[in-house]
C-alpha cells in the first residue's frame, strides 16, 4: 500500500494563496497519477495537522511545503507528529534548498522579464531566528546564482538580516541600476504582496505551481518512502 503524500504549509488568511497550494497538490496528483495526496496546514486554514492524520487510515510520509529547515521543521511539525506511530507516519526535510528551486525560481525571473544577462539578483525569504534556516536561504542563493550565472544577494522580509529594500539599494549603491527581486516563497500572501512595493526593476511572482516544485515534492516523498510502512489499524 503507497504511503499518503500529506503535504504541510504553512497557512494564510490570503484565499489565493490557499488556492495555489491546492493547485500544486493538483499538480503532484497528475504527475503521480494514483497516489493519494492530502493537505494539512499549520494554522489558519483546515484542516491541522491533527485533523488530517485522523482521516487517514493507512501510512503517511509528510512533506513539509516549505523552502527551509526553520522552527517550523525543527520543531512544530515534530510535535504535531508526536503522538503518531512513528512506524506509520514519517516527515521529509524541507523543500529546499535543491536545485530544483533554482531552476523554478530562474523561470519566474523570467517570466516577469528579467533578461538573460548578469544583472544582479536578491533572493528575498519570508525570515528566521533559526540559524539554520538562513543557513538554507544562503545555500539557495548560490543555487541560484550558479543556476542563472549571475551574483545573488539574500535578503528577509523578516527577522534577522537585510530587508528587500536594504538588499536592492545596496546593489543600486554599487553602480547596478538594474536589479531583480527573487520571491522565494512559495504562495501569495502578505509577504508576496510586500515585495511588489520594492525598487527592483523585476520581481518575480510566488513559486506556486511550478512543475519542478511539484517533481521536488514528489522526490521528497519518495526519498522517505521505506520499502514497507506497517498499515496503521
Amino acid at each position: 500500500m503507497n504511503a499518503t503524500l500529506l503535504a504541510v504549509a504553512h497557512g494564510t488568511r490570503d484565499p489565493e494563496g490557499v488556492r495555489t497550494v491546492l493547485a500544486l497538490l493538483n499538480e503532484v496528483r497528475r504527475l503521480r497519477p494514483g497516489l493519494r495526496v492530502e493537505p494539512a496546514w499549520l494554522g489558519l486554514v483546515e484542516p491541522s495537522v491533527p485533523q488530517a492524520l485522523a482521516s487517514l487510515p493507512g501510512p503517511v510520509v509528510a512533506v513539509p511545503l516549505l523552502l527551509a529547515s526553520g522552527y517550523h521543521v525543527r520543531a512544530d511539525i515534530p510535535a504535531l507528529l508526536a503522538e503518531a506511530d512513528p512506524g506509520t507516519v514519517r516527515v521529509t526535510p524541507a523543500l529546499g534548498p535543491s536545485p530544483l528551486l533554482a531552476d523554478a525560481l530562474a523561470s519566474r525571473l523570467a517570466e516577469a522579464g528579467r533578461p538573460p544577462n548578469a544583472s544582479p539578483v536578491v533572493l528575498a525569504a519570508t525570515g528566521s531566528s533559526d540559524p539554520r534556516a538562513g543557513a538554507d536561504t544562503a545555500e539557495s542563493a548560490r543555487l541560484l546564482s550558479a543556476r542563472l550565472n549571475a551574483p545573488v544577494t539574500i535578503a528577509f522580509a523578516s527577522g534577522q538580516g537585510p530587508t528587500p529594500a536594504e538588499a536592492i539599494s545596496a546593489w543600486h549603491t554599487a553602480g547596478h541600476p538594474d536589479v531583480a527581486l527573487a520571491t522565494h516563497l512559495l504562495a501569495p500572501g502578505h509577504f508576496a504582496h510586500a515585495l511588489t512595493r520594492t525598487a527592483a526593476r523585476w520581481t518575480s511572482a510566488p513559486l506556486g505551481t511550478h512543475p519542478s516544485v511539484a517533481e521536488l515534492v514528489l522526490r521528497r516523498y519518495d526519498a522517505c518512502t521505506p520499502a514497507t510502512m506497517a498499515i496503521r489499524a
